[in-house]
């Protein structure tokens, strides 16, 4: 039996189990797992400038391709706690990374040794595993182990802590002999899908909410088939925007009080039956239960078991993992097609087209300061069907969530349950790390730009570009529009004057020339009709220099999104109409 040191044996099972790419930073305590990874030479290693940075491009990296499993690595102590805010996000979204950490010694761990923290208690309510592994034998079944639980039922992420002295150690291993485990995940029953198909067919109108496992499953094409052999729209969720192309007829639009379009919530309100699939009825999806659930029967499938009524009691569950559900929609309605026995859906998908051609929100605004709809109208003029987006938090989230258009699975990349600020670069670092060729455009505000900015020189460095639109109004815009409530304005102002940058005019931080001291390219924009070229230019810059590109868009200081409690309650800040888009509007709460 061959005998190596037992970070030797992690490094080759994380070959043997498909990795083929780290983000991390070394540091003492995890040092001898870096000379394991060092004197392998096949695994990629993307140093980030911060740990928390870290976990989020694993998470970029997971999101970004199916069967990626996006690994960061950091030192004993703070690193530890510098991931747990990627573990969270990750584990909210049902996203698989691993986190390796260092540990001090085990004669150490309760001593309170210098930068000793018992991370795996602090990280177990976040993973589905957090171990520190106590002796060296249980190395390789620790990241075996791993790999399953990550693999299997609902995903998430896994932590493995491991001691100094555990790495140092010497074990009897063969990797040539080593297998991964097989991998579980709950599939429906064909009794149980002939029942919820048949409880469709029963309805006159009725929809799919289409969630992010869908996605996860990589089942979009699946949903699409079904979809079509059933003639039912499709609503996808936040976590699911891309299962369906935005262009095809049965995409009903996104229901929700914040990441909505009118058309969409006015669907699913017409609607008098929901089949859920991969989702967790979130409350910026659903809004307010009563108005949500009114008059509707509900069967929801998902993949975790105790998902299935935490929010609502459907009329019927499934515990199912969503391709495989899929599968059997897709079957079972093919037989029911050839038989004549599916209705008709043309009116009811008529009904929904009509008000997806004519309940649109305004976009073209010729005003200065520039209103963030426009720069969206922008976006979707310069970035084409293949562009990945990639978006966290705030209003600029929203507003892309409203206004853009995503065609494909894993085109838009965004941390939902958690939205953590400063997500948004490590992670669109990772989705490049994950596909070169892709044409990735990140979107945030100044504020989620600020909190990882660091992390741009990670792009610089590797060589990783992606198009970054920073739309600029010096505030801390969503809970600006939040504190109304409160009546007031208080500590969400970014906005000073900046003794070495007058030419930003009062927005305090010169974003440019700080994108340009991280090795990165920049541009500032501040009139509409300046926002195309830039963004042209920005795209050849990137594909020139290779490193992040950031288009800076100046916004006028306040502007409201629109936004309710309830679907049936959403606040319009804009008058909205098909066909007057260029027309002057007059800045009013709306409620529609």
């Amino acid at each position: 039996m061959p005998r190596m040191r037992t970070v030797d044996a992690a490094v080759a099972i994380l070959r043997k189990e498909g990795v083929t790419d780290l983000f991390g930073l070394p540091g003492a305590a995890i040092n001898p797992f870096y000379s394991a990874v060092r004197a392998d030479g096949t695994l990629s290693h993307t140093l980030a400038r911060h740990v928390e940075g870290a976990a989020h491009m694993a998470e970029g990296y997971t999101r970004a391709k199916a069967g990626n499993i996006g690994v960061c690595v950091g030192t004993s102590g703070p690193a530890g706690t510098d991931m747990i805010t990627g573990l969270y996000s990750a584990s909210a979204d049902s996203i698989p990374i691993l986190c390796i950490t260092g540990q001090a010694p085990v004669a150490k761990l309760h001593k309170e040794d210098f930068q000793a923290v018992d991370i795996a208690t602090v990280a177990g309510s976040l993973t589905k595993m957090a171990m520190t592994v106590l002796e060296p034998a249980q190395v390789p079944g620790a990241f075996q182990q791993a790999f399953h639980l990550m693999r299997s039922g609902r995903p998430g992420p896994v932590l493995i802590d491991l001691p100094l002295d555990v790495q140092l150690s010497e074990i009897e291993f063969d990797i040539e002999t080593y297998e991964p485990l097989p991998v579980y995940k709950p599939a429906a029953s064909r009794a149980q899908i002939e029942k919820a198909l048949t409880m469709l067919a029963a309805a006159e109108r009725p929809v799919i909410v289409a969630g992010g496992g869908i996605i996860n499953a990589d089942a979009s094409d699946l949903l699409v088939e079904f979809a079509e052999l059933t003639g039912t729209p499709v609503v996808p969720t936040l976590m699911g925007w891309g299962t369906i192309p935005d262009d095809h007829r049965l995409m009903a639009g996104m229901a929700g009080i914040q990441t909505s379009q009118r058309y969409g919530n006015a669907n699913f309100l017409a609607s008098d039956f929901v089949l859920g699939i991969g989702n967790r009825w979130a409350n910026r999806h659903t809004g307010g239960l009563e108005t949500y659930t009114a008059g509707r029967k509900f069967v929801h499938v998902d993949i975790e078991p105790t998902q299935i009524g935490r929010v609502f009691a459907p009329d019927y569950g499934i515990v199912s993992d969503a391709k495989a559900a899929l599968e059997l929609f897709v079957t079972v309605a093919r037989e029911r097609a050839a038989a004549g026995s599916l209705p008709d859906r043309s009116q009811w998908i008529d009904e929904c087209d009509e008000r997806k051609r004519t309940l649109l929100r305004k976009t073209h605004f010729d005003t200065v300061p520039i209103k963030p709809h426009r720069v969206y109208e922008e976006m979707n003029r310069s970035f084409g069907p293949e562009t990945v987006y990639v978006s966290t938090i705030g209003l600029s989230q929203i507003a892309a969530a409203q206004f853009l258009h995503v065609y494909k699975p894993r085109h838009w990349i965004n941390a939902g349950q958690a939205g953590p600020l400063g997500w948004t670069v490590p992670a669109a670092l990772g989705v490049v790390k994950a596909d070169p060729d892709a044409q990735v455009v990140a979107i945030t505000g100044d504020y989620d730009f600020q909190f990882m900015i660091e992390e741009l020189a990670v792009g610089a460095q590797f060589n990783l570009p992606f198009v970054h639109v920073l739309v600029n109004n010096a505030y801390l815009g969503l809970i600006r529009q939040a504190q109304r409530g409160f009546d007031m304005d208080y500590a969400v102002q970014l906005s000073f004057e900046n003794i070495n940058s007058p030419e930003v005019n009062g927005y305090g931080v010169d974003h440019v020339k700080v994108a340009e001291g991280l090795g990165c390219k920049a541009l500032r924009v501040s009139l509409p009709e300046e926002i195309l070229p830039a963004l042209e230019e920005a795209k050849k810059l990137a594909e020139e220099f290779r490193v992040p590109v950031v288009v800076e868009i100046v916004l006028e200081r306040v502007t409201n999104i629109a936004m309710g409690t309830n679907l049936d309650n959403m606040t319009e800040f804009e008058e909205v109409t098909a066909t007057t888009a260029d027309a002057p509007t007059t800045v009013v709460p709306i409620t529609v």
